[in-house]
């Protein structure tokens, strides 16, 4: 061994060893920072090292036509408690006011005690959390203004320990109301929209992100922008709430009396296309009707008998037949080339001989089939050049997500057997979506300008209007003068005189046509055990002078299946309703000044009937009713006079209160000691105890409402 070399060895261990110890206190160092110590480092790194933050803008609201806000991003909070943050200080100055803290989360989130808080709050702060959840929901921004203003919880997060997680939320004020027509957002809103008016308009109402970053200022940390977020524009749609409301009500009694599969029912702006109600119900599970899809755009169905109107139109346009024009029905069944096709009253007889426009006010499939199976059977494809002259089948490209288009194919698109354009006629062989009918009959009642249906009407920044959508014509004129003439007269008569009078009004007159149609089941085809049918009714109101086209189809699982009077009454509802409240004013000054309108009047109670009229200056019959308590009877109007007559009630036997408004018919029946169950709305249509019959005080009676 060298010389020294005894010395180095030594040496070199002693070196090696403090090295060793050095790299364990460092990694020993590093766990505890890790472990130990990671919320305080995290919390000095977002206090200090923050590039390139994400700012989100806030969306855009979703406006409607009158000014009532639909859709809004709303910011919720979920807050938490730091025990650790403060030090001993903040934990005295916690103790010292948690009760007043407990009893001002209870005032402010009543659903938990004072006491519950309490509990809570220590139990926290044993575990010594540094991220506690101080409550389970999620809070709005104005319950978290009033807990910020708590003692302690008014510190900044670093003192006090209060902090929150904010998540910015999509909230519509008027719950479920056109909800398909707006669409949905991903909980995540990051994410971004899912369907409806929200994906549609996503990048006009989504805004811009801005960029932010941390930075040393004078000993002072600030949030310096980069780039500032710019936030989403509103946008203003056609829907109107009042409208939306109505249609919706009216559709959803009906459908619960069907017990419908589905229901739609859309009201439109004729001269605009602005539409202004969109109602798509589905029934749940649970037997309640739901906006699950926006029936009105994607559902692809054969029309029925609402398709006629288009067809005999084509046979107009081409000069083969005038309204006048007769068809020998024969007694409501014919054999068409091989296949019976048949009127709704075939078992009944038939029509026999009619001309075109009886043929549309009964809706004879054997008239209209035998019309365009005579004049178009050898060139089917001047019947479809037919149609597609009026736009019918023209894509509207309204921008939905699951929009489909028609389908309306000819003999250069599909195989044409001898029975496709004679049950074409009717309404089978085609798929229409609902709102394309519509439009059809809007441009009817446009003057024959078909104008594309708008569910967005402006685009507006903080108040102001920055663009306008405006009205965009698909056909500047679907048919000729003649035609649109000769149609709108047999459209009114349709309703005056046909089977669609449930869907007409005693205030105004309306024009349209009823649609029943059995629904294709897949292969098995239109079996009769199990079918389904669509009942619809499409028109427009007043015919004089249309300011709104409206249809209305359902979906029902079985017979008896009636467009006009399942689907009518639906459109006399929702029509009388948005008369009175948008139309009366303006159609009264329309009418001859000294024009009457009689209201529709229950029986029931005729002395406070005749009363009210009397108010009114309608001419009534009333004024002889006198006498203490009510006097009942019945009511009769006519075009200018309304009749009451007295009716003999006995105390021992039932009364028939048919007919009666539920206030009166209650009144009654419990003033003879029965106990009363309703169901239904409107007036009284039915009693399950016969008129007239015995009784004994405290049975239970039920009454059947119905519009």
């Amino acid at each position: 061994m060298a010389p020294g070399q005894k010395d180095i060895l030594p040496r070199f261990t002693i070196i090696l060893f403090v090295m060793a110890l050095m790299a364990i206190a460092v990694i020993a160092k590093a766990g505890f920072i890790m472990f130990a110590e990671r919320g305080y480092w995290e919390e000095v790194a977002d206090r200090f090292v923050k590039e390139n933050v994400v700012v989100h803008p806030n969306r855009g609201n979703i406006i409607s036509s009158d000014g009532k806000l639909m859709a809004s991003s709303l910011p919720e909070y979920k807050i938490y408690m730091d025990f650790l943050a403060g030090g001993k200080e903040k934990d005295s100055l916690l103790m010292a006011h948690l009760t007043e803290i407990c009893e001002g989360l209870h005032q402010i989130l009543p659903d938990k005690s004072a006491e519950a808080f309490r509990k809570h709050i220590l139990q926290g702060r044993r575990k010594k959390s540094r991220n506690y959840l101080l409550y389970p929901k999620r809070i709005s921004y104005i319950e978290y203004k009033q807990v910020k203003e708590l003692p302690v919880f008014n510190l900044s997060k670093y003192k006090g320990g209060f902090h929150e997680l904010a998540f910015n939320q999509r909230k519509k004020p008027f719950g479920s109301l056109a909800m398909r027509t707006l669409g949905d957002m991903y909980p995540d809103m990051a994410q971004g929209a899912k369907n409806g008016l929200e994906l549609t308009y996503d990048s006009i109402l989504r805004g811009t992100d801005g960029i932010t970053h941390r930075q040393k200022v004078m000993n002072k940390y600030l949030n310096i922008v980069d780039k500032p977020a710019v936030d989403g524009y509103d946008i203003i749609t056609t829907i109107d709430v009042g409208i939306q409301d109505i249609a919706e009500k009216a559709l959803v009694d009906q459908l619960k009396n069907l017990n419908a599969v589905w229901g739609v029912a859309i009201v439109m702006d004729v001269a605009t296309g602005d539409v202004k109600a969109n109602v798509n119900m589905t029934r749940g599970a649970d037997g309640n009707y739901y906006e699950m899809k926006n029936l009105a755009v994607s559902n692809l169905m054969e029309p029925g008998s609402t398709f006629k109107t288009a067809s005999i139109m084509v046979a107009l346009e081409d000069k083969y037949i005038t309204p006048d024009y007769e068809v020998d029905t024969q007694s409501g069944i014919v054999n068409m080339h091989g296949s019976w096709m048949r009127d709704w009253n075939w078992h009944r007889g038939g029509y026999g001989k009619i001309d075109v426009t009886r043929i549309l006010e009964v809706s004879s499939n054997v008239g209209v089939s035998s019309i365009i199976d005579k004049f178009y059977r050898d060139n089917p494809q001047k019947f479809i050049d037919g149609l597609r002259r009026m736009s019918i089948d023209k894509p509207l490209n309204l921008g939905f997500v699951g929009e489909a288009s028609p389908r309306i194919l000819g003999p250069k698109e599909r195989y044409f057997a001898k029975t496709t354009l004679p049950w074409m006629s009717i309404g089978y062989e085609t798929q229409i979506p609902p709102i394309y009918i519509l439009n059809f009959y809007n441009a009817i009642a446009n003057n024959g300008v078909m104008v594309k249906p708008k569910f967005v009407k402006a685009i507006a920044k903080d108040g102001d209007i920055v663009e306008e959508y405006p009205t965009e014509i698909v056909n500047p004129k679907i048919c000729s003068d003649t035609t649109l003439t000769q149609i709108r007269t047999i459209l009114q008569k349709v309703v005056s005189e046909g089977l669609a009078k449930p869907a007409g009004s005693k205030q105004f007159n309306v024009s349209g046509k009823t649609g029943t149609a059995q629904i294709s089941q897949g292969a098995a085809g239109y079996k009769s055990g199990g079918v389904k049918y669509m009942v619809s009714f499409c028109g427009y109101f007043p015919s004089e002078a249309p300011k709104y086209s409206c249809l209305v189809q359902i979906e029902i699982p079985h017979g008896p299946a009636s467009g006009g009077l399942q689907a009518g009454s639906v459109f006399s509802r929702i029509a009388e309703r948005v008369y009175a409240k948008h139309l009366y004013r303006d159609l009264a000054h329309a009418k001859d000044s000294t024009a009457i309108l009689v209201p529709d009047i229950k029986n029931g109670d005729i002395k406070e009937a005749a009363y009210v009229l009397q108010a009114l200056n309608v001419s009534n019959n009333g004024s002889s009713l006198k006498g203490e308590g009510p006097i009942w009877g019945k009511a009769q109007t006519s075009a200018n006079y309304a009749t009451f007559e007295k009716v003999k009630k006995s105390k021992n036997l039932i009364p028939n209160v048919r007919g009666m408004g539920a206030k009166d018919a209650v009144y009654l029946l419990e003033s003879m000691g029965l106990k009363v169950h309703l169901t239904g709305v409107g007036r009284v249509t039915a009693q399950n105890m016969a008129p007239g019959s015995s009784f004994k005080k405290g049975q239970t009676i039920t009454l059947t409402l119905n519009h």
